[in-house]
């Protein structure tokens, strides 16, 4: 493990813990709140909630702070990592909704992907399955589909700006979209689709004049 980690959270979880006991999260390194584990809430198992229990190593403050993007990038080499339902060919994510239907909430996305970016050496990262297995509305099967596509579906929610991302990952690869224009991130996303939807992804970016 790469160690001397440190943590400024939204949500600490019992993996965070894990790595805590495993001496790869410490906080030596942090610019801000050095040694302190930061966070807005805790979600996890007993063992978490033992772990914070009169803990002086763990700050846990309202959210207006924590999430502040000013905050954030006081923090040198943060990384914000977060997952979305889908992400078009210009690197939009649509982390809250399934087209027009409300699936989630927007959270602290925003607020750390922006917040990194404003860190010295920060960047933003999206991390997500290249395919999800949905069920069609006519027959009532799954069926697999692929959640890099060329648009995203009419009326989603657009919860994280193309500018706002610096990579998407996959099992597939990273697509790093930092100063990339329209061709190179429609190229640079298709690498790193499932590789049974890559052929139909790039028919459709023909079509829509993305490449």
């Amino acid at each position: 493990y790469k160690k001397d980690l440190g943590v400024h959270t939204e949500m600490l979880t019992s993996k965070m813990v894990d790595l805590v006991n495993l001496g790869v999260i410490n906080g030596r390194k942090k610019t801000l709140h050095k040694g302190k584990l930061v966070c807005a809430f805790a979600l996890g198992n007993k063992a978490l909630y033992d772990f914070i229990d009169n803990n002086p190593s763990v700050i846990m403050m309202a959210g207006k702070y924590v999430n502040d993007p000013y905050v954030i990038g006081q923090e040198d080499n943060m990384v914000s990592i977060n997952t979305t339902i889908e992400v078009d060919l210009a690197g939009q994510c649509a982390s809250e909704s399934i087209g027009h239907v409300q699936f989630s909430g927007a959270g602290g996305q925003a607020d750390t992907a922006i917040g990194a970016q404003n860190s010295k050496n920060g960047r933003s990262i999206i991390a997500l399955y290249s395919t999800a297995f949905v069920k069609n509305p006519q027959t009532g099967e799954k069926e697999e589909i692929s959640k890099i596509v060329p648009t995203l579906k009419p009326g989603a929610i657009v919860s994280l700006s193309r500018m706002d991302v610096d990579y998407v990952v996959t099992e597939y690869g990273i697509a790093s979209l930092r100063g990339t224009n329209m061709k190179e991130r429609t190229k640079r996303l298709i690498n790193i689709a499932h590789p049974k939807f890559r052929e139909e992804i790039t028919r459709q970016a023909h079509e829509l004049m993305f490449i």
